[in-house]
């Protein structure tokens, strides 16, 4: 069993849409029976002629996450992409992420999604780690300095991103250990770049928000293999 984990491709789905598609994304979930969702809410950060063009017509959004095996997660971005008219004014982007796995009993659930007969596209190949067209980059930052992550992210090619708020979990100890000092409560920017814009974005980034200015944040990336809503 161990050596299927290590030969399946996970990925990580990614909605952000506005709540009422959200919600019903989540019964088309259920209707594929995918075990395990999680719902975030969320602020977009995109300018007012950004929002119009994507056709978004107020910054409350939902986040909606769920890992799954590789070609489960291309049927799923196909279906809510026929089903919540993804694309079209007032709907939302749906995104898969590259996944090298996760915990031992969430992956023996999310394993069964995968139809039979699909070993060769489920399986991690050099084609899974090539350059992807889109990354999401993701900034962590002491909360309030979520629009000065866009402020720094705009000018190196940014449109727009999405924001949520999370609590740092870690022990004392270990902070202490690295002389760091952060906020519990910490804000999570998710920017969606293209490969040509995502180095000089991340390093202005790190430059005006990273661990020695006052948003302490961290920055990071991850390749998005599979997108809607963008057309």
């Amino acid at each position: 069993m161990a050596d299927e984990h290590k030969k399946t491709a996970y990925r990580m789905l990614f909605l952000i849409a506005t709540p009422k598609l959200v919600n019903k994304a989540t019964g088309v979930f259920k209707e594929e029976n995918v075990p395990m969702q999680y719902i975030f809410h969320a602020q977009g950060t995109a300018t007012s002629d950004v929002m119009d063009m994507l056709g978004l017509d107020g910054v409350d959004k939902n986040i909606l996450m769920s890992m799954m095996p590789r070609a489960f997660a291309d049927e799923m971005l196909r279906k809510l992409r026929k089903k919540l008219h993804l694309g079209m004014p007032n709907t939302g982007i749906a995104f898969t992420v590259l996944m090298s796995g996760g915990s031992g009993h969430l992956v023996q659930m999310v394993e069964n999604l995968a139809p039979e007969g699909t070993g060769k596209s489920s399986e991690r190949n050099e084609a899974d780690m090539a350059e992807h067209e889109y990354s999401m980059i993701m900034a962590i930052v002491n909360q309030g300095f979520s629009e000065d992550v866009m402020n720094a992210a705009r000018p190196k090619g940014a449109s727009g991103g999405t924001v949520f708020h999370s609590r740092r979990i870690g022990t004392q100890e270990a902070m202490k250990f690295w002389k760091i000092s952060v906020q519990e409560e910490r804000e999570v920017v998710i920017i969606l770049a293209t490969k040509e814009d995502k180095l000089a974005i991340m390093q202005e980034i790190g430059k005006k928000c990273g661990m020695q200015s006052k948003a302490q944040g961290v920055v990071m990336s991850l390749p998005v293999d599979g997108i809607v809503g963008l057309d």
